[in-house]
């Protein structure tokens, strides 16, 4: 039993192109969708599944995350009622891990081709795309990975020795668009000219992002914002006035594991 984790981002996109290149079989393709993608990632999904579908590989199972009752939750909507900002902002992997892997493992857990490998005493192989950049994600996760009863994870880009521009070509080589970078559009992990994108091109996110960060900011004691030792608002107002020196709004690098490279 074959899986793939789709973050529908440039490694997990290539990865499949490469699966299907290879005769790699795969049974099931999995998209945890947190509610709160950028638009890009949304408009991807059925361009991904009309290739797909054209090579005879399973459609994309979007699964998210649900509350106690079974209704869903969206990461914003969690971080509003609790008055907080992602997990990310304060060192945490949290909301990755509920928001994407979590919907994914329960999905699994009530999949009968899941459970007949279990029951059978199988392991069901799970392909997740790390590029040979990323060896650190993998040694990190080791340890977990060679303990978990119920998945192998594969990474099959290392495997293949792809590079970020082997992901590129090979999605240019199937004929497919270049997709974005798979993030939450209020994700802390956000670059200074991506929030700068988001103010100009979707107006309506970016106030919904500053919503979350209003939300928090009573609670917040050494964290400042979205941007964890600033906040958005206050860095688009500088940069509205061409005010937006560097020293003021360090560039923070703060992978949030949510996505794939993309």
């Amino acid at each position: 039993m074959n899986i793939v984790s789709y973050g529908a981002g440039v490694n997990s996109t290539a990865m499949l192109v490469g699966m299907f290149e290879k005769g790699v079989p795969v049974d099931l393709i999995l998209f945890a969708d947190p509610g709160s993608e950028q638009p890009y990632t949304y408009e991807y999904l059925p361009i991904m599944d009309g290739w797909l579908a054209r090579h005879r590989m399973p459609c994309i199972q979007t699964v998210y995350c649900t509350d106690r009752n079974g209704d869903r939750l969206t990461l914003e909507q969690e971080c509003l009622c609790s008055g907080t900002l992602p997990a990310i902002a304060y060192g945490y992997k949290k909301c990755s891990l509920k928001h994407k892997a979590a919907p994914q493992d329960k999905f699994c857990n009530h999949y009968p081709p899941c459970r007949e490998a279990w029951a059978r005493g199988e392991k069901v192989v799970k392909y997740i795309g790390y590029d040979v950049d990323e060896i650190s994600r993998r040694e990190n996760a080791r340890e977990q990975d060679e303990a978990d009863p119920k998945y192998t994870k594969v990474y099959p880009l290392m495997d293949w020795g792809w590079t970020r521009e082997d992901c590129v070509a090979a999605i240019q080589r199937a004929g497919l668009p270049q997709p974005g970078k798979s993030s939450c559009f209020f994700c802390p992990s956000m670059k200074k000219k991506e929030i700068r994108t988001l103010y100009h091109r979707h107006r309506d996110l970016y106030e919904r992002a500053i919503a979350i960060e209003d939300g928090a900011k009573p609670n917040l004691i050494t964290v400042k914002g979205l941007g964890r030792n600033w906040a958005w608002r206050d860095f688009v107002a500088a940069d509205l006035n061409q005010q937006a020196m560097c020293w003021m709004f360090p560039e923070d690098d703060l992978p949030c594991n949510c996505h794939d490279g993309g």
